[in-house]
């Protein structure tokens, strides 16, 4: 035990022989004017007598005066322990020959023997003057107790405060950055004057800028530095952290700070002695300085960012571990996962890992300190086994290579033994719980999957309900109704009208008696076949162009049938068989051949004269018919070019290539055909980019064209849980709000298409209530009635969700954050709008947009920070 104790006090006594060796400390500034004269001084601590103290202050410098020592010592007794120490200083003032930068000699000195040596120290000599001598200390918001004197500018003291002997100086580490990169700020006060202390101090906002003070004194020291050759007193007043968070130019509006200012007083002196006891030789004045506005160009991420990118820009490295790799079933764990490098460390998102499946994963616990971030992953496995966590992947953006780099962990096995898995029950036995039991639970959510089938594209804008065609039918319908309305007027007035009755029984009747003759024909009766020949020419003429006996000469039978759509040629034929009738009726027969070409000739002309009378009356409605079958579509053009995009984007997505199938999809977008499937699926490819604002307005672009479309409202409900501003709506009047949700059941076209399919219906009741009678007509009142109200509630909603359709109120905010103000410009800074955030636009004003939030607050926001839906 005494060797110990006598080891210790040998260590103990290294130790302190070791902290009390003799050293040379140089004190002097490290910059000075040509014209100044500077104090040089050498401390030298140590136990001994200092002896043979050598230095000599070389070719660059003049000795003024000098080398005055001073020595003092001090002896201490702790625990009956004496301790002495002693320190000499040796001062000399000097004065620079010259401008530039020089080192002054290395000093030595002697102690008990032993030769120690200083360092070399560099001193920098600028031509200009010297700033104002005097305390270093200021304290904000008031008169300091160190307030400086003496010195100064020539402006200073005679009354003035030139810009140029204060000035305040807001530098960036740099002006051009990508978002998420880390810039460093830092304010300086730059002074050659005396400052009594400060006031009415306005740093910037730093708006686009997500900012971190670094330094805050509340004590300022000034220090020495070289501006233009000229010396000024210079201080930190803050210093910040700032990480741009919109691309784009960002401005940083001005800092401002009033200095309190002593300069010499102008007033006259009357000569007495005792003015300069009662009299206050100095003044304070205000002297207000800014900065210049600064702008910082912050260009966007370049696209193609990895799946597992967190948003860190900088250099990182990344540590994962588990807090145990052996536990029980039901037993708590954690994984964590330390981000640690230069960047944006307290942006970091939380890597996205991969738990097995029945591990119960708890929030994600986050500290941060030391340059470095963490994150905590609490677990607890609910089923026994080995399992594999990782390996954790994190992507950050290299800024200097200008690339992507991805941290990849090792594998981490963890081994999960089985755990109690019985529990007592109320009767004192054991109830055995079988651990395979348990209900169907969500190991994870995401957003459905996207449609494959190719989609009828239609232009993008393009309503069914309102178009030329829509009302094409409606007209071509009406028409139609009209149509057999008067047909069947006409067909009851025909079946009322004896002479018309006439006209188309013409035919037959004269068929009737041309049978008749047949048969005198065959029988060779001469006389009877000519005259029941004559019967039946005269018959047919009379019915078929109503024609009395009295006018039945061979000219007015001519001229009418030539009226009536026979041609010349017919009604020639057709009188010189009349003539032929008359003739042999007084003449001797010519025998059976003339007899049978008499009759065929009047079989054939009548059959002629009645065909040429039925085209001509039917001529009309054909070209009637023709024009109506033009207005209906002649077909779609086949697109192949863009069922080729569409192809692409579906693989390039299945593939998780989510930028390629976006762009593909969006290439048939900017061809301007659309549909509610093309939009969906490019929200899809954005969110799984990473790009929420965007992925919610493609979104909304899908259920403008579709309300009814499930799987889009539902991914535009999940992706909305993750965005950072929540704003309750307003209530909806619930009857509107009923009326609302009977809309979305369909898409407008379907409505449209409804719409035409009632108004059918309406138009063929309406034909039933005129053309009816009895219990018909009161049926087809009611069922109309019933129809018409159905088709105006189609034609509501088809052409309320064409109206919303085209409507450009409604908007996404785009930019990460967005400050609304109270008017266009300059106004008062209202809140702060995030990304993703659903806005309703009200009015333009240069590059300022009127803006409504869903719970009524409006303001003024740049028109960029949005994107129209």
């Amino acid at each position: 035990m005494k060797r110990i104790y006598t080891s210790i006090l040998l260590l103990i006594a290294t130790a302190a022989s070791l902290c009390a060796q003799n050293t040379i400390k140089v004190n002097v500034q490290n910059l000075v004017a040509l014209d100044e004269q500077f104090n040089i001084s050498f401390i030298i601590d140590g136990e001994g007598k200092v002896s043979d103290f050598q230095w000599s202050p070389g070719e660059d410098f003049q000795l003024v005066w000098g080398p005055q020592k001073g020595t003092s010592s001090s002896i201490s007794i702790i625990n009956g322990k004496k301790t002495q120490s002693s320190q000499t200083t040796y001062t000399y003032v000097l004065m620079p020959r010259s401008t530039g930068t020089f080192q002054l000699p290395a000093a030595s000195a002697t102690i008990k023997g032993e030769t120690i040596s200083s360092k070399r120290v560099s001193i920098q000599v600028v031509s200009n003057g010297a700033a104002a001598q005097g305390g270093g200390q200021a304290q904000q918001g008031g008169s300091s107790s160190n307030a400086q004197q003496g010195g100064g500018s020539p402006g200073a003291n005679a009354g003035t405060v030139p810009s140029e002997d204060i000035f305040l100086r807001l530098s960036l580490s740099k002006t051009r950055a990508v978002v998420g990169e880390t810039i460093s700020a830092t304010l300086k006060l730059y002074h050659r004057v005396n400052i009594g202390g400060f006031e009415d101090a306005r740093f910037p906002t730093f708006n686009g800028f997500w900012s971190q003070e670094v330094q805050a004194p509340t004590n300022i020291e000034f220090h020495r530095e070289s501006v233009g050759d000229k010396i000024y007193n210079a201080a930190v007043l803050r210093s910040w952290t700032l990480i741009p968070q919109q691309a784009g130019e960002v401005v940083i509006d001005p800092a401002e700070l009033v200095c309190l200012v002593n300069v010499r007083s102008q007033n006259s002196n009357s000569g007495s002695i005792f003015d300069s006891f009662f009299q206050d030789e100095y003044r304070t004045i205000r002297k207000r300085v800014t900065t210049p506005a600064i702008k910082v160009q912050v260009s966007k991420i370049p696209a193609g960012a990895p799946a597992s990118f967190g948003g860190g820009v900088g250099t990182f490295r990344m540590n994962a571990s588990l807090t145990r790799d052996s536990l029980r079933t039901h037993d708590a764990a954690a994984l964590k996962v330390t981000i640690s490098g230069k960047g944006n460390i307290s942006l970091l998102e939380a890597p996205k890992i991969n738990f097995p499946p029945d591990f119960e994963v708890y929030d994600v616990k986050t500290s941060e300190g030391g340059g470095s971030k963490t994150f905590e992953y609490p677990f607890i496995p609910r089923s026994h086994g080995e399992f594999v966590i990782g390996p954790v992947e994190y992507s950050y953006y290299d800024v200097a290579g200008g690339k992507f780099v991805t941290l990849r962990s090792a594998e981490m096995p963890i081994k999960v033994s089985k755990g109690e898995e019985t529990a007592p029950t109320a009767g004192g036995g054991q109830l055995v719980v079988n651990p395979n039991r348990k209900d169907v639970r969500d190991l994870g959510s995401d957003i459905r999957f996207i449609a494959t089938k190719e989609p009828a594209l239609t232009r993008a804008g393009y309503f069914f309900a309102g178009s030329g065609l829509f009302w094409a039918i409606a007209a071509l319908l009406c028409a139609l109704a009209a149509a057999v309305y008067f047909i069947s007027r006409k067909l009851s007035e025909r079946r009322a009208d004896v002479v018309g009755s006439k006209n188309r029984a013409a035919t037959k009747m004269a068929r009737k008696r041309l049978s008749q003759a047949g048969e005198f024909l065959h029988k060779d009766l001469y006389t009877a076949f000519y005259e029941e020949l004559h019967k039946a020419l005269l018959g047919f003429v009379s019915d078929k162009l109503n024609m009395p006996a009295a006018d039945l000469s061979k000219e007015n039978i001519a001229e009418r049938l030539v009226e009536g759509g026979a041609s010349s040629e017919q009604a020639a034929r057709f009188t010189a068989l009349l003539d032929a009738c008359e003739f042999a009726r007084y003449a001797p027969s010519e025998g059976h051949e003339a007899m049978n070409s008499h009759y065929e000739g009047a079989v054939s002309v009548i059959s002629e004269i009645d065909s040429s009378m039925k085209h001509k009356s039917r001529g009309g409605a054909a070209a009637t018919l023709i024009a109506l079958l033009m207005v209906l579509p002649l077909g779609v053009r086949a697109q192949a070019h863009s069922d080729q995009l569409w192809d692409e984007g579906v693989t390039a997505y299945s593939e998780s290539r989510w930028q390629d199938a976006a762009d593909s999809w969006m290439q048939i977008a900017d061809e301007g055909q659309e549909s509610a499937s093309l939009y969906y699926n490019i929200g899809n490819a954005f969110y799984k980019g990473g790009e929420l604002a965007h992925a919610i307005l493609w979104y909304e672009r899908a259920l403008k064209v579709d309300p009814s479309y499930e799987d889009a409202r539902v991914n535009l409900a999940f992706v909305r849980t993750q965005i950072q501003d929540r704003i309750e709506d307003i209530p909806e009047f619930f009857l509107k709000s009923w009326a609302r949700k009977l809309c979305w059941l369909l898409p407008s076209n379907a409505w449209a298409v409804l719409t035409l399919v009632l108004l059918g219906a309406v138009l063929a009741c309406l034909l039933l209530f005129l053309l009816g009678r009895g219990g018909a007509r009161k049926a087809g009142f009611f069922s109309g009635l019933v129809a018409l109200i159905l088709c105006l509630m189609c034609f509501w909603f088809a052409f309320w969700q064409r109206s919303e359709g085209l409507s450009h109120q409604s908007a996404i905010v785009t930019a990460a954050v967005s400050e609304v103000k109270s008017s266009p410009g300059s106004g008062v800074s209202l809140f702060v709008l995030h990304e993703g955030t659903k806005v309703k636009t009200l009015e333009t004003v240069g590059d300022w947009q009127n803006i409504e939030l869903a719970d009524g607050r409006q303001g003024w926001i740049p028109s960029g920070s949005i994107t129209v839906i």
